[in-house]
């Protein structure tokens, strides 16, 4: 799948997390739909640049706890990886904010990477020959 796919894909995750968790994890910046769409994608574009340079440093230097959790230590990261992005566009006026803390945001991250999973088997399933 290609990284502009790939992108888009997260953009459609973020917003349905959003949506669900709407009082908890939240996109700012604009109250018009157009605004959000740009966001949106900016957020996504963001999460998957930080999920592609710092996600697997991270994870190498955390294998010790992959083992002992049997691979669970995946969802710390994720969390944490969003709650960077999440860090990361609240330096500026628009992207997405946390509220309550790191479980809410180990939550999200559950979410995003479930709807991620789904949605990217519908939009690129893989071929079998």
């Amino acid at each position: 799948m290609s990284f502009v796919i790939r992108v888009i894909v997260t953009g459609i995750a973020i917003w349905l997390t959003s949506l669900f968790m709407s009082s908890h994890f939240e996109i700012v910046g604009s109250d018009s739909v157009g605004g959000q769409i740009v966001i949106v994608l900016a957020v996504a574009l963001i999460y998957s640049l930080v999920n592609a340079i710092i996600k697997p440093i991270v994870q190498v230097i955390s294998i010790p706890l992959y083992i002992l959790t049997l691979g669970l230590f995946t969802l710390v990261v994720n969390a944490l990886m969003l709650m960077l992005t999440a860090w990361i566009t609240e330096q500026t006026d628009w992207g997405i904010r946390i509220e309550g803390g790191f479980w809410w945001a180990m939550l999200a991250a559950l979410i995003i990477g479930v709807l991620n999973f789904a949605i990217s088997a519908v939009v690129a399933p893989k071929s079998r020959v």
